[in-house]
């Protein structure tokens, strides 16, 4: 598979000029901006929390620096969870 379709496969559909949009065009994209949601979350929570912003010089230090980041995103949320599982 060409990796530029698999951009393509996540990229939102326009509506076509002077039309309404197709109801399938609606539910695809309203499918993947679901998606999107789920996963931006997490990122916006390691930039506002852990001042997420790389400054690292090699790939290895990154993706340590990102899985550090990512072990402590899931301790908060395991933290999360549990107090509720207390609470109610």
């Amino acid at each position: 598979m060409d990796p530029q379709s698999l951009f393509s496969l996540n990229d939102h559909r326009r509506k076509p000029k002077g039309k309404p949009v197709p109801k399938t065009m609606a539910r695809a994209n309203a499918a993947k901006s679901a998606i999107r949601a789920k996963v931006e979350h997490v990122f916006a929570h390691q930039k506002n929390k852990f001042g997420l912003f790389i400054r690292t010089i090699g790939i290895k230090r990154a993706e340590a620096k990102l899985t550090l980041a990512n072990l402590a995103y899931n301790f908060d949320r395991l933290v999360f969870h549990e107090k509720r599982a207390i609470v109610g």
